[in-house]
């Protein structure tokens, strides 16, 4: 029996020959009912998604980048429908770290034809990402870099922000970590990461898997342009948890304070400034197509 089939795009990303032939590319595989959603902004996918299921949808490809996966991601958690990533986005970071290919008809394939694994998420403040989360100067760089930037330089707006944002102060902070005090002083940076590589292609949890059901957590220290310098040139050229500046564990949940706010981010979108944060590992919450085992 045909199953039934929702698409969730972000209508300004572009991927292949675009929306058209990707209509084309599932009529052909016979689909008995599709739903059709486009959105001219990531925030407003998970409405779209959640109306989807209650129409009885049984796979959602989601077209967009790692906001807008993001997004529905927080939306399917827990529901069981598979979802298809069709990466349109300038990073498409959840994509890559699962060997997801950036071309159209492959990954239309995958959504009908490949594996369905259960993955897991990280929930921050209730809300589910997939790649990374984070507070501080990672956020800070996310917040700084605009719509504009990432279309026109890719990763390497990330990069610009970066530069900009080395000089920013440490603040202090209390991380605890499943119940106990894991680090408290003074730090620039809290990340939490599902996946091994983050914004920018940084390689920063070595040991990160979305299926381990934990989540990696990192604390740094670095303050200023030479010593994050020696921070991302460390992991250029081998682990991250090897710099002096940085300290990294896994958790199953994370509570943490600041001493003043700090922006927080889920997946590259920016949520604003707070004082604490609550994040805990959601082991398996999200069924992924994809490729076949080679």
């Amino acid at each position: 029996m045909s199953p039934t089939v929702a698409v969730v795009a972000h209508r300004k990303k572009t991927l292949g020959a675009g929306l058209d032939r990707l209509r084309v590319l599932i009529t052909e595989e016979g689909v008995a009912d599709l739903l059709w959603y486009e959105v001219p902004k990531s925030k407003k996918a998970p409405k779209k998604v959640r109306k989807a299921l209650k129409e009885g949808a049984e796979l959602v490809f989601v077209w967009g980048g790692d906001g807008m996966v993001q997004r529905c991601a927080d939306a399917l958690a827990d529901s069981k429908v598979p979802m298809a990533i069709l990466p349109a986005g300038t990073a498409n970071l959840f994509a890559n770290n699962l060997g997801i290919p950036i071309d159209l008809e492959e990954t239309v394939r995958i959504g009908f034809h490949g594996r369905r694994e259960k993955l897991d998420l990280g929930v921050l403040n209730g809300e589910h990402f997939a790649v990374m989360a984070g507070a501080g100067f990672d956020a800070e760089m996310i917040a700084e870099t605009d719509g504009a930037a990432k279309r026109r330089l890719g990763k390497l707006s990330y990069v610009k922000a970066a530069v900009r944002g080395v000089g920013g102060p440490l603040v202090p902070m209390k991380v605890d970590i499943d119940g106990t005090t894991w680090f408290d002083g003074m730090a620039s940076c809290l990340l939490l990461g599902n996946v091994s590589t983050i914004a920018g292609g940084i390689e920063a949890f070595d040991d990160a898997r979305p299926d381990d059901g934990w989540l990696d957590v990192g604390v740094a220290t670095a303050k200023g342009p030479v010593q994050w310098a020696r921070v991302l040139g460390r992991m250029a050229a081998g682990r991250s948890d090897e710099s002096p500046f940085v300290r990294i564990t896994r958790a199953r949940k994370v509570s943490a304070t600041f001493g003043s706010p700090l922006t927080y981010e889920l997946d590259g979108g920016d949520r604003g400034s707070v004082t604490a944060i609550e994040a805990e590992a959601a082991p398996g919450a999200l069924t992924l197509c994809l490729p076949p085992v080679t």
